[in-house]
Parts: structure tokens; C-alpha cells; sequence
């Protein structure tokens, strides 16, 4: 079974938590998008939901797929927000960003009742960091911010090389908001809340990829099933 089958296996589990009227936060990336289009079929069918995107990629997908949308100046709380990682540890602290929405997925996942994660097996690690961090960062003072950057990560008893993320025209990859990304190499992150914290207090940093303690919910596919974590 290869892992697209077992994403689309996840998020139909996630699928079954939803009921009609209930307000959504629809995520980012390749997990999440089978997500959308399982949702889309049930809407098809006459599921009553609206949802609110992550990226303006998701939000493409969503309307193609017939799910009405709104956003967060309409509604100030989701039901669920089911989402995809691109790593999680036993605790259900998470690294996402990879797909570089990691900003709105965190605001529209703090403003729901449970966050649901949903991924393949591969994605669950003893210890976060050995997928890269990304960091939404101004481009205004970049060097300032690189710098205290690899204070933060002493400080948390890291190590690891920072990157700024390139676009597909050669130039810095531009996130929705404007920003730009940089990615973090540290291999391992033995305190990720602590790391967080130290990341969140750089003026230079819009937001980072460490979700610590917003997921309720972890939906693996394997080989053998769908195996769910619950946070303690």
C-alpha cells in the first residue's frame, strides 16, 4: 500500500467526526487535500458544512470540490480543524509547514474546539526535529533575525543549520501573508516547548512550525490499520 492510499485512509477516519453544521478548518498540504476531497463527496451527498482554509491553495481545492466556504471575520470559532504533519510525537506535538501555510494553519487551529491530525505512520518520531523547522520570518532584518535565531536554539540545546527556503523562480519562497521561510536543520529538538517559546519572543519571527499542545487527535495509517492517539 503506498503512502497516498494510506493518507486517504486517514482522513476518511477524520471524515467520520464530522456531522452536518458543523464549522470547519480545512488544512494544507498532500494529506490534507484527500481531506477536502472526501469532504467534497459527502457535500455532494448533502453534508451541511462550511469550512475555512488554511491557504489559498486549500481554498482552490475546496471550491472545486463544491464545499462552501467562509472565513474567520464571519465566524469566530470552528468545530474542527482536520490537518496533516509533517511530524508528530507521542504527546501530539507537531512540526508542520512544510507546505509553508504554517501561520494560517495555526490560527485557524487555535480557534477550534480539536484539531485533528491525520497522516501516515512514517510521520510519527520518539523526538521532533528530524524534518526541518520552518520559521515564518520578515524579510526586514533577516541577518538580525538568523542571529538570534541560533541564540534560541542554543538556548533550547539545539544545533543545526538554518535555510532560507527558495521559490520555484529561483528568489525567496513568499508565503500567503508575504513573508518568507526559513528552515531549520536541528535533527533533534529535545525540548520543544521550550523551543517555541524562545522562537515566539523574536521580533523577527512571524511564526514557527512547532505546534505544542494544539492537537486532540492523531489518526496514523499503516499497513495494519488506523491507529488514534488521543492527547492525554
Amino acid at each position: 500500500m503506498d503512502k497516498e492510499e494510506l493518507k486517504r485512509r486517514a482522513a476518511a477516519r477524520a471524515l467520520d467526526e464530522v456531522r452536518s453544521g458543523m464549522k470547519l478548518g480545512l488544512g494544507t498540504g498532500s494529506t490534507a487535500k484527500h481531506f477536502v476531497e472526501l469532504l467534497g463527496e459527502r457535500v455532494r451527498d448533502g453534508l451541511d458544512v462550511v469550512g475555512v482554509p488554511t491557504s489559498e491553495v486549500t481554498r482552490a481545492d475546496a471550491e472545486r470540490c463544491g464545499i462552501r466556504l467562509t472565513t474567520l471575520d464571519e465566524i469566530d470559532r470552528l468545530d474542527i480543524t482536520v490537518d496533516g504533519a509533517d511530524e508528530a510525537d507521542g504527546k501530539l506535538d507537531l512540526i508542520k509547514g512544510g507546505g509553508g501555510a504554517l501561520l494560517r494553519e495555526k490560527i485557524v487551529a487555535a480557534a477550534s474546539d480539536r484539531m485533528i491530525v491525520i497522516a501516515d505512520e512514517s510521520k510519527l518520531v520518539d523526538t521532533l526535529g528530524r524534518f526541518p523547522l520552518p520559521i515564518e520570518v520578515i524579510p526586514f532584518g533577516l541577518a538580525a533575525t538568523r542571529r538570534a535565531l541560533q541564540l534560541a536554539f542554543d538556548a533550547a540545546g539545539c544545533a543545526g543549520e538554518l535555510k532560507l527556503r527558495p521559490g520555484k523562480d529561483g528568489h525567496a519562497f513568499v508565503t500567503d501573508g508575504g513573508h518568507w521561510i526559513v528552515d531549520a536543520r536541528l535533527g533533534r529538538i529535545p525540548d520543544a516547548p521550550r523551543l517555541a517559546q524562545l522562537l515566539s519572543a523574536i521580533p523577527g519571527v512571524v511564526e514557527h512550525g512547532l505546534f505544542v499542545g494544539m492537537a486532540s487527535t492523531l489518526v496514523l495509517a499503516g499497513a495494519t490499520g488506523i491507529r488514534t492517539i488521543e492527547r492525554a
